[in-house]
């Protein structure tokens, strides 16, 4: 299957950083709190929000409860799960 220039250009973004990489990676078929990301990936969780909000903005990952300040839950977006699968 050929990737097109947008999944290209997502996956060399996640690949630039290990954290970005580490926390898709973690969040594989999953749905975690930062916390258990955090844990998951051996990175510290004040470095897992930026990295987060990051792939948020990148609509790689989703947050299911927003409205909750705190036990916030993430998971891969169908863009995130199709990125993870081709890194």
């Amino acid at each position: 299957m050929e990737l097109s220039d947008e999944m290209l250009t997502e996956i060399s973004y996640v690949q630039i950083s290990k954290y970005r990489e580490k926390v898709m990676k973690s969040l594989n078929g999953k749905v975690l709190m930062p916390s258990q990301i955090a844990k998951n990936s051996g990175i510290r969780t004040n470095h897992i929000s930026k990295v987060l909000s990051e792939l948020k903005a990148h609509e790689l990952v989703e947050c299911i409860n927003p409205e909750v300040r705190k036990g916030r839950l993430y998971r891969l977006t169908d863009k995130g799960d199709e990125l993870v699968k081709n890194i």
